[in-house]
């Protein structure tokens, strides 16, 4: 990679890259023309996170293990695959109420589910 140097805002690291580098970027403009005129539906089923909080744009793979989290994932895989992702006030909360989550989320598309020797999706 070429040269970049990181900026240090409120004790947050981040790094700005010079035009040379090497980035190959997630989405395309088309891409994200497309997102933002996506139609959302009215309804989304919403899927508790534990220590992980995910950002629009950003493709991350995401582990399931609770028997409603997996099914909400294979249901919504074989619908619409859009979703609504928050994360846990207290991730040891095995069934986390509205009043567990935080109030606010990010919808989140499924590109892909695989399911794992131990059961997690």
């Amino acid at each position: 990679m070429s040269n970049h140097k990181i900026l240090t805002i409120d004790n947050l690291s981040l790094q700005e890259f010079d035009s040379e580098a090497d980035l190959i970027p997630l989405l395309t403009p088309e891409d994200e023309e497309e997102m933002n005129n996506e139609a959302l539906p009215e309804l989304l089923a919403i899927l508790p996170l534990r220590n992980m909080v995910l950002f629009p744009g950003v493709v991350i793979p995401i582990t399931a293990g609770r028997d409603k989290s997996i099914k909400l994932i294979n249901d919504a895989n074989a619908v619409g695959k859009t979703i609504g992702v928050v994360a846990q006030i207290n991730e040891e909360d095995e069934d986390p109420t509205k009043d567990d989550i935080h109030k606010i989320g990010t919808v989140a598309r499924i590109l892909r589910v695989l399911k794992m020797p131990d059961g997690n999706v």
